[in-house]
C-alpha cells in the first residue's frame, strides 16, 4: 500500500474484526512449486485434502482439512485457526499467506509473461509477488512505495518468494514520469492505494456526529488522493489495462472514484469481471467486484479493471479476459 504521512490503513472507532472467523487462505507460489506438489506435501504432513470447492459452504472446514478455491486455482483454503508461520512451506516461500480478496487484483490484471508492469503502491509486497508469479519472472515489474521500512520488508519477502523481475523504488508514484523512456513499455498497472481500511474492520454504529464528520472529511481526502493516483496511472502511453482495488467498503472510495475517473478518461472503460461472483459493484458499476465477510468469506474489498479503447473503431486493444 502507498502510505501518506497523514493517512494510514487504520480506522477510528472500531470493533474487533471478524478475521478470526474467516478461512485461512494460502496462495501457492508457482515460482517455486506447483499446486499438486503442495497438496501432496500437506497430505504427508497430516492434512486432509477435500478437493476443489464448488460453493461457499465448502469453506466451513475442520482442523487439518483444506480445499482448493473455486475461483483462484492456486489458492488453498484452510480452517480459520490454521497457523503456517512456522511451517516449512511458508518459510521456504512455497506458499504466501494472503486473503482471497487480496489475490483478486493480480489475478484479474493477468499480465502477459514478458511484459512490463507497475505495482504503484506496492509494499508490503504480496500482490507484487503474485504478479511476478503470473509473469513467470519474465518481463519487468516496477514497484513503488514511499515507506522505506516497508519497502525493505517487501524486498525480503520477494527474495524468499524467488522473485527476480522486480525493480523497487522508494518513490511517490504520483511523481513518476509516465513519459520517461524507462516506462515506455509499461502495459499494465496495479493500483492499490491508501484507503480507509474499513473492509478490514467493522465501524461502530454508535460513533458520535463529530466522529462521523471527521470520518467523512477523511474519506473525501482519501478519495481525492485515490482519483489522482488513478488518473496518473492511466497516463502511461502504452498502457492496456489498470486494476484499481481498495480494502474499503465505502462507495466514496470505490465506485465514485472509478466513475469520476471514467468521466475524465473517455478512452478507457470497465471490463466485466467474474460473471458469477456473488457480490457486484454498486449500481451502475456492476462490472466491478465487491467482497465481504458474509458473501465471499473474505475481508471487505473492491476491484475494478479499466481497459483502453483502440483509436480505430473504438474497439478494445485485446480481448477481455472473462475469467470463470
Amino acid at each position: 500500500m502507498f502510505i501518506m504521512e497523514y493517512f494510514s490503513k487504520r480506522t477510528v472507532n472500531v470493533q474487533q474484526p471478524a478475521g478470526d472467523r474467516l478461512p485461512r487462505y494460502a496462495r501457492v507460489n508457482t515460482l517455486k512449486t506447483t499446486v499438486e506438489d503442495t497438496v501432496d506435501y500437506l497430505k504427508r504432513d497430516g492434512f486432509s485434502y477435500l478437493g476443489q470447492a464448488s460453493r461457499l459452504d465448502d469453506f466451513t472446514l475442520k482442523e487439518k482439512s483444506f480445499v482448493r478455491d473455486m475461483h483462484l486455482p492456486e489458492l488453498l483454503v484452510f480452517s480459520p485457526k490454521t497457523d503456517f508461520h512456522d511451517h516449512f512451506l511458508y518459510k521456504a516461500g512455497h506458499i504466501i499467506l494472503q486473503d482471497k480478496a487480496s489475490c483478486l487484483p493480480a489475478f484479474l490484471l493477468n499480465p502477459t509473461p514478458g511484459s512490463h508492469l507497475i505495482d504503484a503502491c506496492a509494499a508490503p509486497g504480496n500482490k507484487s509477488s503474485h504478479l511476478a508469479a503470473i509473469l513467470k519472472n519474465k518481463g519487468r515489474l516496477f514497484a513503488f512505495d514511499l515507506d522505506a521500512k516497508r519497502l525493505a520488508t517487501m524486498s525480503t519477502l520477494l527474495l524468499r518468494a524467488g522473485v527476480t523481475c522486480q525493480q523497487l523504488a522508494n518513490q511517490d508514484f504520483l511523481k513518476v514520469d509516465p513519459e520517461s523512456p524507462q516506462y515506455k513499455d509499461v502495459e499494465y498497472v496495479l493500483l492499490d492505494p491508501s484507503c480507509s481500511g474499513s473492509g478490514m474492520v467493522c465501524l461502530r454504529d454508535d460513533a458520535s456526529s463529530v466522529d462521523q464528520e471527521k470520518n467523512q472529511a477523511r474519506l473525501a481526502s482519501l478519495a481525492s488522493f485515490q482519483l489522482r493516483c488513478l488518473n496518473h496511472g492511466l497516463r502511461f502511453p502504452r498502457l492496456k489495462r489498470l486494476v484499481y482495488s481498495t480494502c474499503s467498503i465505502h462507495r466514496q472510495e470505490n465506485e465514485d472514484v472509478v466513475a469520476a475517473c471514467l468521466q475524465e478518461n473517455p478512452g478507457f472503460r470497465l471490463v466485466p469481471l467474474l460473471g458469477q461472483w456473488p457480490e457486484r459493484g454498486l449500481e451502475p458499476l456492476t462490472q466491478c467486484l465487491r467482497a465481504s465477510t458474509t458473501k465471499t468469506r473474505t475481508h471487505g474489498f473492491f476491484v475494478a479493471l479499466l481497459e483502453r479503447y483502440s483509436e480505430a473503431g473504438n474497439k478494445k486493444q485485446e480481448p477481455a479476459v472473462q475469467i470463470w
